[in-house]
Formats: structure tokens, sequence, C-alpha cells
């Protein structure tokens, strides 16, 4: 009996092989052509028989790939929002001692273009293509249903990181993340484009456009975090990714000091909001006294001198857009115009924002000091780079509260002023006016957003690799965009990008490697043949040292793309396309405008949108969790992004909650958003509050409780009924507050059209993160001394009577 078991489980082990070898051949014959060898799992060339004594072990298949000896660490250091002409390697004002030290021992390059906005840049550094193709026709925020603008990277533009990650590198991704749907930034959402399932071994940052740099919302790998301490303790966004990414690179280190990383460092510099600890802003006071026109000329003329800019570049005018079709916010006001008190505050808005550069690039070189005392610099290529154009988000009187921009809502010169002795700390979300984001990108026209000029797209970008690049200190003048860092990084570590990924076809990549220029001429031809731009309605594109631009400008909901002017330029002799040429050679300017229709068609570029930011950011968007009119929040739980939140924009809602109270109760019982705009219901002595922040426009809307609460079970709430429209897009209405039916507090209120935020300080019950709503109490002010139940939202039309005899239902039945 035993030997006919053992007889039957070899003609079934040699059955089962013989399957085996002839779907292995099938599969090898079907798929040769394309099939990425890393797909392949390893032949096992081992012997298994019954006994282990009588087996061979073979480990090859089960061991994970290490990459190529002496394959380099990898080091990519991306700003924000930071134009030609800001740092001190290319001539700018704004000293960056780490950016300097990399620069001599390296190369620095003067024609290297994005996409001239932040998400759709970053897709193109993650995946080597061309912004549209990864779905990312603008940031995620204003994403829409379409194959080039679904905000989602799709799996035929598989990223450089899981490559290297399946070539035996560790990689690691710090700050600052926007290119997952903002519907999956939530504690039930998709993971799908999170860090972790995209390549990424850890991950410590934000996701979003941006973050509050005293206040950050925070994720360790796939899960939200409050931070560690405050600002009142030290604690700053660019301190805290620099402790992080040693910590990461040391722990590494310690445990595989043989394999290669990749790290992909992002702080929340130079984005609003500009927080820069004081002492550094103060480095820079009177620096930018002579205002954004005198700092264009001068840099401009710097930029020659040190060989960034050719002689003979023309420095063209602030007010560039022809005025039919110039946006009204994207202004310039001259600083001869202004008073002596607008030229303060101007002033020291600049101040501020380089004092944030530098402080970001002090705390950067923590970790480069690191690498070089550890040995691992002379074998680690450093690129340190911006994603765009300097943001022109301020509009032309600056801003203390940026989110006034996203809500298309004016800024108040008085207020702003009010806040100059505190820009740049916690007390302010602040963003400079248009003209130093004319002035940082010169000598260019226009800045971020604009993708038909190069004050849009042309961005620093620095290289150094001590032991793969001979030369030190030299320029680079050969034109390139985004999309070629992939093609660099695979070059440079012996990889290739599949044509075939975890059974899918891949779209080829849609830049060309830099590798050549490292050993190449400054002034050397440049290897790149044609790049598209395409921006919120703004187009162009550079082909063979020639430029044709759209005259359109970006959110401005003009339309009629169909009968857009083109202007053209000869950028190979004229960098700061000054010199407009169609009408001398209108057959150039049409084949690059045909050019441009063949690349929109490879890449999904169609349907262009210039909607308005107002418009674009409130797009209704599919969720896994269909919108609905009742929200239901328990205490104990995350903040609720904004995305996937009860949205109350435009529309009357009232909110409940059910609560046990006693003599000793206090605290947030419902609050969302920050002190730049949110709204929070709270106790406070014994009161009920509700206040609205009005994009953080003091006085707050403050609404208290005529009578003390008294102890036992209450159904506590407000509601907001709208009654009409203001100048602004904001609604006007009225508020009640209710302690049980009882209206204990009334009077006008108005809520804002747009979001509390770009991104962060999400819905919270029990308590408020991060930065307070209201000055009435500090952050986080947790709910204590009795129980809350529940804290039900809703926008249904049921009167609020009828909702709290409900609510206090289910309060009884508890």
């Amino acid at each position: 009996m035993k030997k006919q078991k053992i007889r039957t489980w070899i003609l079934f082990k040699s059955f089962a092989i013989g399957l085996l070898v002839v779907a292995a051949v099938s599969c090898k014959q079907s798929n040769s052509d394309t099939r990425n060898a890393n797909e392949i799992t390893p032949e096992f060339n081992g012997v298994i028989n019954l006994d282990i004594r009588d087996s061979k072990a073979d480990w090859s298949t089960f061991t994970p790939k290490s990459a190529k000896e002496d394959s380099p660490n990898i080091l990519f250091i991306l700003y924000d929002d930071t134009g030609l002409a800001a740092w001190s390697p290319y001539g700018g004002r704004i000293n960056m001692p780490t950016l300097d030290k990399l620069a001599a021992n390296g190369l620095t390059y003067t024609q290297w273009h994005t996409t001239a906005l932040c998400s759709p840049s970053r897709s193109t550094i993650q995946t080597g293509r061309n912004h549209h193709l990864n779905g990312m026709a603008a940031i995620t925020e204003g994403a829409n249903g379409f194959p080039g603008a679904s905000g989602r990277i799709p799996p035929q533009s598989t990223p450089l990181a899981k490559i290297l990650q399946d070539n035996g590198y560790s990689t690691f991704w710090i700050g600052k993340n926007h290119n997952v749907p903002e519907q999956d930034v939530a504690s039930g959402g998709s993971r799908s484009q999170w860090p972790l399932q995209m390549g990424w071994d850890r991950f410590y940052g934000f996701i979003g456009g941006e973050t509050n740099n005293w206040y950050p919302d925070l994720i360790e790998d796939n899960h939200f975090i409050e931070p560690e301490y405050g600002p009142e303790d030290g604690y700053h966004l660019s301190k805290d990714l620099a402790d992080k990414a040693l910590a990461m690179l040391r722990n590494q280190q310690a445990t595989n000091p043989s394999k290669p990383w990749y790290m992909w460092y992002n702080p929340g510099a130079n984005h609003a909001p500009h927080h820069s600890p004081k002492e550094y802003a103060d480095k820079y006071k009177g620096m930018f006294d002579d205002g954004y026109d005198a700092y264009r000329e001068w840099v401009t003329d710097r930029m020659i001198k040190k060989g960034i800019l050719p002689e003979g570049t023309v420095n063209t005018p602030m007010n560039s857009m022809r005025e039919d079709m110039a946006s009204a916010l994207d202004n310039v006001r001259p600083w001869n115009t202004l008073n002596d008190e607008e030229k303060k505050l101007f002033s020291r808005m600049a101040e501020v924002f380089a004092g944030f550069s530098e402080y970001t690039d002090a705390q950067i070189g923590r970790v480069i000091d690191y690498l070089e005392e550890s040995g691992q610099l002379e074998n680690t290529i450093v690129m340190y780079a911006a994603d765009n154009g300097t943001s022109g988000e301020g509009t032309a009187n600056g801003s203390v509260n940026e989110n006034k921009f996203f809500n298309g809502y004016p800024d108040d010169l008085a207020e702003n002023l009010k806040y100059l002795d505190v820009l740049g700390g916690p007390d302010t979300y602040n963003h400079f006016p248009t003209g130093w984001a004319s002035a940082f990108s010169a000598p260019f026209k226009m800045f971020k957003r604009y993708s038909q000029y190069a004050g849009g797209t042309n961005d620093p970008l620095v290289i150094s690799w001590p032991k793969g690049i001979k030369a030190r200190g030299e320029i680079r003048n050969q034109y390139h965009h985004s999309v070629d860092i992939v093609p660099t990084i695979l070059e440079l570590c012996g990889l290739e990008m599949p044509k075939v990924y975890k059974g899918v076809e891949q779209y080829p990549l849609s830049g060309v490697s830099m590798a050549y220029t490292f050993d190449a001429e400054p002034n050397g031809q440049t290897q790149k043949k044609v790049q598209y731009f395409a921006m919120l309605g703004s187009r162009g594109i550079w082909k063979d040292g020639w430029k044709a631009a759209a005259v359109h400008a970006p959110l401005t909901g003009k339309g009629n793309f169909d009968k857009d002017d083109w202007e053209l330029y000869h950028v190979a002799v004229d960098r700061s396309e000054s010199k407009d040429l169609a009408k001398e050679n209108p057959e150039k300017l049409q084949e690059l405008i045909d050019a441009w229709f063949v690349e929109a068609e490879i890449n999904n570029v169609l349907p262009l949108d210039d909607r308005s930011a107002v418009e674009q950011l409130g797009l209704k968007r599919p969720t896994q969790e269909p919108a609905r009119d009742r929200y239901i929040y328990y205490p104990d739980t995350s903040p609720v992004p904004e995305g996937v939140a009860v949205n109350v924009r435009g529309r009357s809602y009232k909110i409940l909650a059910n609560v046990d109270v006693t003599k000793n109760t206090s605290g947030v019982l419902f609050a969302h958003g920050s002190r730049f705009g949110g709204h929070s219901l709270f106790i406070k002595d014994s009161k009920l509050y509700y206040v609205y922040n009005f994009l953080g426009i003091k006085p707050e809307q403050v609404f208290e409780s005529s009578i003390k609460l008294t102890p036992g079970k209450h159904t506590l709430g407000m509601e907001f009924i709208r009654e009409s429209t203001g100048e602004n897009g904001e609604s006007i209405g009225s508020t009640k507050l209710f302690i049980n039916e009882k209206v204990v507090a009334e009077g006008p209120m108005r809520t804002q059209a747009g979001k509390f935020t770009l991104s962060g300080d999400g819905l919270c019950v029990g308590y408020d993160s991060g930065d307070a709503v209201s000055e009435l109490y500090p952050s986080p002010s947790q709910f204590s001394g009795g129980e809350l139940y529940f804290v039900g939202i809703t926008v249904e039309g049921t009167p609020y009577i009828d909702l709290e005899a409900e609510a206090k239902r289910i309060m009884m039945s508890q």
C-alpha cells in the first residue's frame, strides 16, 4: 500500500511538471517579444525528491534581485514654485549655500523646463511620460473624466520607483505628494495611488497641493499622523522632513549598506504658505526694497554675466499678456505706483519668501553633510530642481491668506497690512504679490500656470555626481524637460523601462536621457527634438529651437480656443521670447501649430480647460462613497479630508451633536478647516458656541448661547439658511444656534464659495487638529468632561426642529 502511494505521487509529480513545462514554453513563445525579464520567475534549478536529504535547494528563485555592482544612489530634491531668477547659483538674491556647493561640484542647467504646474510636473518626474499620458492635465484637485485629466496615473505609465525597487533599490519619498486623487486621500479610500503602492518603500510627508508648515497634515507610510510637537517648541515642516530623511537613510545603512537607494525629497517650500522662521526672513531685511521692477533688471544683468543667459538677452515686460486676453488676477502693479506702506508690505513678503527658501536649503544641507561624512556622496547623483515658475496666486496685492485666490475672493490691502509684523509665522497663510512672481521668473514673460512662456516652465536644475561627472562648476545650455529625468536615471543605473510591466503594455517614455550632457560642451547640440506644453487653457510647443505660443491666459474662462492667435519665437537666439516672428515667418509658425496638434493627439491633451479655479476645484467627482444629504460622524477618528467630507458650500446646512453634558464639559464638538477658513461647534465655560471663520478675515462670525448648558443629555446644533449670493460668490444668509429645540443665538452670516483649504485641515469630531478654526480656543481642545455620541451634518431640506427631535430619540435610546 505504501509503495502504491509513492508510485502514485511520482506519476502525479511527473504529470504536473509536464504541464508546467508546456505552459512555460507556450507563455515564452507568445510573449518573448514584449515580456519584461523582471516579470519572469527564474526557473527552479534544484532537485526535489520525497526526502529532503535527497533534495537540493535552489535559492535563486526566491532571492530578491540585487542592484548592479556600484550602482549609484539618487537624491532628487524638488522645490515648488521657483523661477530661474530666484536662487544664488543663477544670479538671484536668495542665498542657497547647499545648492551653491552642489553647483560648484557639478552642472547648472539653464534651459530645463517643466509643465508650468505642480501635479503635472511631478507626474513626469515619476514616470518619464508627458503629463497628459499620466492623467495629470492639471492638479489632482482639478481632475476631470477624460483620459488626459483623470488625476490617476494609469498602469501604462509605470513609475520609475517600481523599476528601481524591482532592481534592488531602496526607495524613499519625503515631503509633498500631489499625485493622489483628492477623493482617495481618506482613511477608507483607495490606497492604489498612494506612495507605498507606487513603488516606494517608505513615505513621510503630506498628500495634496500644500500644507501649513507650522501645523502640517502629515502621513507616514499608509496612515495619517499628527506632528510630534508644535511651533512653540521649534517645529517647522522643513526641519521635520530633514530629520525623517536622515532617519530613513541611517536605518537603511545600518542594515543594508551595500544596497543603493533612491530618495525623492519634496519640501513644502517654496509653495505658499510662505512660512519662514523670523531669523531667516530678517536676514533679508531691506534687500528687496528696490522693488520687483528693479529686481528684474538687476537679476537679468547678473544672469547674463554669470553665463546663465546669453549676451543680448532682452528683459520682457512684466504685464506681457495682450490686454484683451490678460487675466486681471495676474496683473502686476508697477512699483512706482505703490504708496510707502504697500512697498513696505510687499518688500517684507519677498524677505519672508527668501527666508523660507534659504531655511529649507539649510535643512537639506544637513542631509548632504551626512552623505559626505558617511562616504556616500561620492557615488550619489544629486538633482536639485523646482517644479514650475514662481507662483502668482497672491494676485496684485499679495495675501495673508492664499486660500482667497482659490475662493475667487479679492484681498484687502488694509487687512494685509495688519499682519506685517507676523508675516511668515503661524498667524498667516501668506503669498507675495504677482510682481515678485514676475521678478523671480525673469527675464521671461509671466510665471506659474503659463505653459506657453518660459516664465511658467524654465526652472532651476543642478546635477552633482562626483564619481560620474568630471566637470565642476560648469553650465549646460541644452534644452530639456522634466520628462527627461526618468530616461536619464535609467541610463545612469544601467536599466531600461520595460515595454510590458505586469502584463500591461507601457506607454513609451516621452523624454530623452540627459546623460550625454555630462561630457558635452556648454553650448553643445541638444538631443531633444520636440516638447509640447498645455496647462489650464494655455499652450505652446518647442521644436528644434523654435517656439510657438498661443495667446491665451489660464483660468480666464474665455474659451474659443479655435480663435487663439499664436506667437512665434526663435528661442535658440532669443532666450527670453521677446521678439514675435509670426508675421515674418508664417510657414514656420504653421509647422509648429500643426506639430502641437500631432502631440496633442499622441498625448491625450484635449479637451482644453480654461475655466476659473473655483469652477475646476468645485467640480463634482465620483467617489467610492456617493454624495448624500445626511452625514453622521463619530469621535476618535482621523480628520476627514474635505474632498470626501460633507459639502456645505453654496447651500443651507445644519449641524447637530448629541452630547451628555456635565458641569465640567468643554471642548470641540465639530471642527472643519483652520484659522484661515473653517467652522466649529464647541463648548466653552458651559456655553455653546458656533464660529464661522470666513477666509480668516477678522472678526470671526461668532454665535454664543445666551444661556449656560445644564447637566444632562442635550442635542446641540446650528442651522444656516442661505438667502442670496454675494458679490464674490459667497453665500449670504442667517444662522441660528440651538440647545435642544430652543434658539439661543441668531444673526446674519456669510460662508465661503470655495473650499476651506487646497488640502488638509479635515473635518474633526471631538477635537480640532493642527491649526484651530477659532481664536476662542487652542488646538486641539479635545472634548472632555462628558460624552459625545455623534455629530450629524445635513444639507437636506428637513426643518431643524424635526431633525432635533429625531436626534433626541436616538440619544434617549442609547
